[in-house]
């Protein structure tokens, strides 16, 4: 197997880290940031802490604190617009995966004239470069800060798309475990369970390398470890950063493999039924695994084996990924993830809506190359997972 790695952008990691964040716009050269962020992160008193260390390091900054979950076009282009009207040169994205999405659209409109859907799609769409991008994830999911580019909900047509390229790239990633020390336990398991599904996904992609797996095995092993630590005692240092190094090593991870099953079904279920990410892609991660662990057993029984379950030698595939399933269901429920009917969704409506959505998501970017699925996606499987998941989870 041939192997190809590039690392899209640097990242600073380690507790205390964001209190840099000024200084690293001053030497850019930077006058004026457009900070990024939701009420979320405002009502935490994070915005503030990463304002005033901008503000001491001689900086302007102005502020669009509108982030919407799933951020639909049209409010990234209000942010983008903001920027323009008031010259922007840098924008700093602090909060979840919806606030730095929302940041790296925002960039890519101050050098590349709206509307966004001009530069929907993962390849070949070309940006100019534009201003230098800081992200601050405070959450340990999404893996954004290493990823190269961001997920935003095309209201035109109902689903959610990627803005990529030169024009959204990020600058510098900053990643500070000590802004998830007042996460709420279900956020924290939320983000986390998307980072899991980053890793797992990744491990297990079509399009999986020797650097995509070293990065999953990784990033699975600290989730296993922390994930249910940082759930129920959001104080544990040493949880809250061994799960922002496992959402980082997630997101390395993905930005070579991709992910699959798991996120597809998650983005539908976002964009019907406005699912929180992190809920839709675990929602069905562990019938995914499930019907996976015959085409991998091999990489199913590791994932097994880390959150404690270990099979004999002599193990077929079936027995395989049933304890890979009850692994991912196991920690699921000790997290207290709420499963499809506490999020208040009906088995009819699923099966009529997300096995149609996924079919078409990988249709359309198997015509340009990309298949990431271990197995062949037809409506009938994501059918049955679904239905499967609804039942059991």
């Amino acid at each position: 197997m041939q192997s190809i790695w590039s690392s899209p952008n640097p990242i600073l990691f380690g507790r205390g880290a964001s209190d840099a964040t000024g200084e690293h716009l001053r030497r850019a050269g930077c006058a004026k940031a457009l900070v990024v962020y939701d009420a979320g992160v405002k009502a935490a008193g994070i915005a503030d802490r990463i304002l005033d260390n901008i503000r001491a390091a001689g900086i302007e900054t102005l502020c669009f604190d509108g982030v919407l979950p799933d951020p639909p076009d049209w409010s990234v282009e209000q942010a983008g617009a903001l920027g323009v009207a008031e010259k922007a040169d840098c924008v700093v994205g602090v909060g979840g995966g919806s606030s730095l999405d929302t940041a790296k659209g925002a960039k890519l409109l101050i050098a590349n004239p709206p509307p966004l859907r001009r530069y929907f799609g993962r390849e070949g769409v070309v940006t100019q470069p534009s201003v230098p991008l800081i992200v601050i994830p405070t959450t340990a999911g999404t893996g954004s800060e290493c990823t190269p580019g961001g997920v935003i909900t095309d209201t035109e047509r109902g689903i959610k798309t990627n803005i990529a390229g030169i024009g959204c790239a990020v600058t510098l990633g900053i990643v500070d475990p000590d802004l998830t020390f007042g996460l709420p336990p279900a956020i924290t398991a939320s983000t986390g369970m998307d980072a899991l599904c980053h890793a797992v996904e990744s491990y297990t992609s079509a399009r999986a390398n020797s650097f995509s797996e070293v990065a999953g095995r990784e990033a699975i092993r600290l989730v296993a470890r922390h994930l249910a630590r940082a759930c129920e005692d959001g104080s544990d240092a040493e949880a809250r950063e061994g799960m922002m190094l496992a959402a980082t090593l997630g997101g390395i991870a993905m930005s070579g493999a991709l992910c699959h099953l798991s996120h597809d079904i998650g983005r539908s279920l976002g964009a019907k039924f406005h699912v929180p990410h992190g809920n839709g892609c675990a929602a069905c991660l562990p019938q995914v695994l499930e019907r996976v662990a015959p085409v991998m057993p091999e990489k199913l029984r590791f994932f097994a084996a880390c959150f404690g379950r270990e099979l004999p030698g002599e193990a077929g595939a079936a027995e395989i990924g049933r304890a890979a399933r009850e692994a991912a269901l196991s920690l699921m429920r000790r997290i207290e993830l709420p499963n499809m009917k506490a999020l208040g969704l009906k088995r009819a409506d699923l099966v009529a809506v997300v096995p149609d959505e996924v079919v078409m998501q990988c249709e359309t970017a198997a015509k340009i190359g990309i298949v990431t699925s271990p197995l062949p996606v037809t409506r009938d499987l994501i059918a049955d997972i679904v239905s499967r998941a609804f039942d059991e989870n």
